[in-house]
C-alpha cells in the first residue's frame, strides 16, 4: 500500500460516512509523524503494515464519529498545540477572536499597569488562560473550572507549553469570591447551547465532547446570568469583561453585562464570518 493509495482509499471511505476528506490527510501525517509537505513529496512511498493498519482503524473510528483532534490528541490554538481530550471542549478558531479581543482592549485600557489580574472561567483544555499568559507577560492569570479531570488537561498544557497559570477547582467565580480576590480581566467561552438544541448537534460534537461544556440551559444563557451576578464582587474599578457567545445571543448577553455594569461600555462584536461571537464590557475608573 502506498502513501496516495491509502489516502485515496480514506478520501473515499470519509466522503461516503458524510465526513471531511482532509482528516485523512491530518490521520496519515501523525501515524508517519510527518509534515503535510513531506506528505504531498512522498505519495509514492510505501506505508509499512503497521502504520496502514492502525491509519486504516482511525479513519475507521472518525468514520464513526469520534473528533479527530480525539484520535491524533491535540488541537491547535494560536499556532500553539495543546493535549485534548473527552474531557474538555476541542478548542475553535472563534475562539481565538475573543483571545485577540481582550489582548487588543488590554493595549488601550491598561497602558501603565505593571500587573493585570485576569481570570478565564471555565477553563476547559486551558486554552483561552494559558495563550493570555504567553501572549503578554503583564497579565497574571487564573483559571476556574467546575471539573478536576479538565483542569488536569489545563495544568498539562501548561506545563508542556511553559505558560505561569495558576487553576483552580471551583464553580465559576467562587474561588475567587471566596478569597476576595479582585481581577482586571474576566473572560469566559461557558456553555451556551440551548439544552434542546444539543440534539442536533454532529454527532462528532455531541457524542464525544462533554455535555457540561455545551449545554447552557433552557435558552443557553444560564451561565451569562450567574457571571453576571458574580463579576461585580471580583472586578476592579477599571476593567475588561469579554465572552464567546452563541449565533443570535449577542443582544441578550449584552443587556445581561449593561444590567450588572451600569457604568460598562458593552458592545456586540462578530467573527470573522459575520456572525454574533462575542460580547466586550469596559469599564474605565
Amino acid at each position: 500500500m502506498k502513501v496516495f493509495e491509502a489516502l485515496k482509499w480514506a478520501s473515499s471511505f470519509l466522503q461516503e460516512a458524510g465526513r471531511e476528506e482532509k482528516v485523512a490527510e491530518i490521520l496519515l501525517c501523525h501515524h508517519l509523524n510527518w509534515s503535510r509537505a513531506q506528505l504531498l513529496a512522498e505519495m509514492r512511498t510505501d506505508l509499512e503494515e503497521h502504520v496502514w493498519e492502525a491509519f486504516r482503524e482511525n479513519v475507521k473510528k472518525h468514520a464513526e464519529g469520534v473528533p479527530v483532534q480525539y484520535i491524533v490528541g491535540q488541537e491547535h490554538f494560536y499556532g500553539r498545540p495543546f493535549i485534548v481530550n473527552e474531557e474538555v471542549l476541542i478548542p475553535r478558531p472563534e475562539t481565538e477572536e475573543l483571545v485577540w479581543g481582550i489582548l487588543e482592549r488590554t493595549k488601550k485600557l491598561f497602558v501603565s499597569e505593571e500587573q493585570i489580574q485576569v481570570v478565564d472561567v471555565g477553563t476547559g483544555s486551558g486554552a483561552i488562560a494559558i495563550t493570555l499568559a504567553l501572549e503578554n507577560s503583564r497579565m497574571n492569570v487564573s483559571a476556574v473550572d467546575i471539573a478536576k479531570e479538565s483542569i488536569d488537561v489545563a495544568e498539562k498544557n501548561a506545563n508542556d507549553l511553559n505558560a505561569s497559570v495558576r487553576f483552580m477547582h471551583g464553580d465559576l467565580l467562587s474561588p475567587l469570591i471566596e478569597r476576595k480576590e479582585k481581577v482586571h480581566i474576566v473572560v469566559s467561552n461557558p456553555p451556551y447551547i440551548p439544552n434542546q438544541e444539543v440534539e442536533t448537534l454532529s454527532t462528532v460534537v455531541k457524542d464525544y465532547e462533554p455535555l457540561r461544556a455545551l449545554a447552557g440551559g433552557e435558552d443557553g444563557l444560564d451561565f451569562y446570568r450567574r457571571l453576571s451576578e458574580e463579576i461585580p464582587h471580583v472586578i476592579e474599578s477599571t476593567a475588561i469583561i469579554g465572552f464567546e457567545v452563541g449565533v443570535g445571543q449577542g443582544e441578550a448577553v449584552a443587556s445581561l453585562l449593561q444590567n450588572a455594569l451600569p457604568h460598562a461600555d458593552v458592545e456586540v462584536v462578530l467573527d470573522i464570518n459575520g456572525k454574533d461571537r462575542m460580547v466586550f464590557a469596559t469599564i474605565s475608573a
